[in-house]
């Protein structure tokens, strides 16, 4: 039976890839970053988009609380740095939310409404499940993606680097960074 702690761990190791892949992404020209691979959600920028998205859908769902989208396939966000703002906003509410759960609350049912309107009852913890392996499912595409734009080996997303201190990246100051960096552009005489 997977635990509370387990669904800590998973939401941190969530938190953590994501920002190992978020920095990775920042770091490609939008060139490469929207170009178009062949994964699902047809590049790198629609994919970190619907992982986005699908997070809001599940959370407003368990708490009642932010945004709900309609489209699986939306674009939340065109502006790579409010897309990377959100996902830290998105990753700090996920692990706050599953620390408020106990095992009484992880192995009742909960009832919700699929985005086609139909009525659906699941374990709270399986729902979790498939959030998290949602998660890495297309992290791995987004990897992949990383892998085709740059030919390069992307950051490790192993739950076992995370495991065994894998640093992240400060998505916060590398936002901050490169925000100081086009401004000081901005400021170059022509």
């Amino acid at each position: 039976m997977i635990t509370r702690q387990h669904f800590k761990l998973l939401a941190a190791y969530n938190r953590w890839a994501n920002a190992r892949l978020y920095a990775a992404a920042l770091d490609l020209s939008d060139l490469s970053y929207r170009l178009q691979t062949g994964v699902y959600f047809g590049s790198l920028h629609g994919t970190l988009n619907h992982l986005l998205l699908t997070d809001r859908l599940w959370l407003k769902r368990l708490t009642g609380e932010g945004d709900l989208p309609n489209d699986l396939d939306a674009i939340l966000y065109e502006d790579r740095i409010e897309l990377t703002k959100a996902r830290i906003e998105e990753d700090n509410r996920l692990v706050e939310t599953i620390g408020k759960y106990d095992e009484t609350v992880l192995s009742s049912l909960f009832s919700y409404r699929t985005t086609s309107g139909m009525p659906q009852s699941q374990v709270l913890a399986d729902i979790l499940l498939h959030l998290f392996n949602h998660q890495t499912h297309h992290r791995g595409q987004a990897h992949a993606c990383l892998s085709i734009l740059t030919g390069g080996e992307p950051p490790s997303l192993d739950l076992l680097a995370f495991q065994r201190g894998g640093p992240a990246p400060d998505l916060e100051k590398i936002i901050a960074d490169q925000s100081a960096d086009e401004k000081q552009f901005a400021r170059r005489p022509l």
